[in-house]
């Protein structure tokens, strides 16, 4: 793919999806960076005219249809907008819990994939990024409610690459690891769950493993130059990781063949065979 036309980035306000929005500017797409208040990314355009790229910050808040305006020429849609709640154990989670997430990480993020495909289709090529989570790739306690929205994106995600690949438009599920965001750092906290007398030793045996990935951080710079370089690389497979923790979870949870399986049953729905 060549870095030219728009790419749209939500949640760009901060940590990862911020340092997309820059990294994407850099290497040549009209970048629109999109948060839920503007005001948070005043100095974004300015940074990326530093490195020679240009980037403008738009509002939109993906539980909010009505602030969806897609912008001219758009090429790629970096689907990085997320939230996520108090660590509890299921039997202890509220519906609402459910619910607040699900709106943002799965109903918001459809809502904008569903209007972003026609003008993909228009441009003849393009490229759907859906951040989601390397924690998908381990039975990790009390985030259900948090993997389950994400596990939700990545079974979308397989659906529109099967729909989108015979249209030219290429489908991207990124699962980081450790990022260094802020999101990261409120994973440092003391589990919800450790409230529960019986779920405190779990919970407890999380957090020092949560504590032990300190050497494992990736700064989001890097991070962000790994996810560009997936959305550039017209070979890259559907699953990609951005940093070395989620790339060796990726490596393992791959090691079945799904990748090859995936492509085998894309090219049977175009008739041919697989490479």
């Amino acid at each position: 793919m060549i870095a030219s036309g728009t790419a749209l980035v939500t949640g760009a306000s901060r940590g990862l999806g911020r340092a997309v929005a820059l990294e994407l500017a850099a290497r040549g797409f009209e970048v629109v960076a999109t948060m839920r208040d503007p005001a948070a990314g005043t100095d974004l355009p300015d940074l990326a005219a530093v490195r020679g790229g240009r980037l403008r910050v738009h509002p939109l808040d993906v539980d909010r249809p009505a602030t969806m305006v897609l912008p001219d020429g758009l090429r790629v849609l970096v689907n990085n907008a997320g939230i996520e709640c108090p660590n509890l154990p299921v039997e202890a989670q509220p519906a609402d819990d459910w619910r607040r997430v699900f709106e943002t990480n799965v109903f918001g993020l459809v809502e904008l994939t569903r209007r972003a495909i026609p003008a993909l289709r228009a441009a003849g090529d393009g490229v759907v990024c859906n951040v989601t989570s390397s924690s998908l790739l381990a039975p990790v306690p009390f985030y259900a409610v948090y993997r389950a929205s994400k596990a939700a994106v990545a079974a979308v995600g397989e659906s529109l690459r099967a729909e989108l690949a015979p249209l030219g438009i290429r489908v991207l599920e990124v699962l980081p690891g450790p990022i260094d965001t802020d999101m990261l750092a409120g994973s440092a906290r003391t589990p919800e769950a450790c409230a529960f007398p019986e779920y405190r030793p779990a919970a407890e045996a999380l957090h020092a493993g949560r504590m032990a990935l300190a050497d494992m951080i990736t700064a989001p710079a890097e991070a962000a130059r790994r996810i560009a370089d997936a959305i550039l690389d017209d070979a890259a497979p559907l699953r990609v990781a951005c940093d070395p923790l989620g790339e060796a979870m990726l490596a393992g949870a791959d090691a079945a063949g799904a990748e090859s399986r995936m492509a085998a049953f894309i090219a049977g729905l175009a008739g041919r065979p697989s490479d």
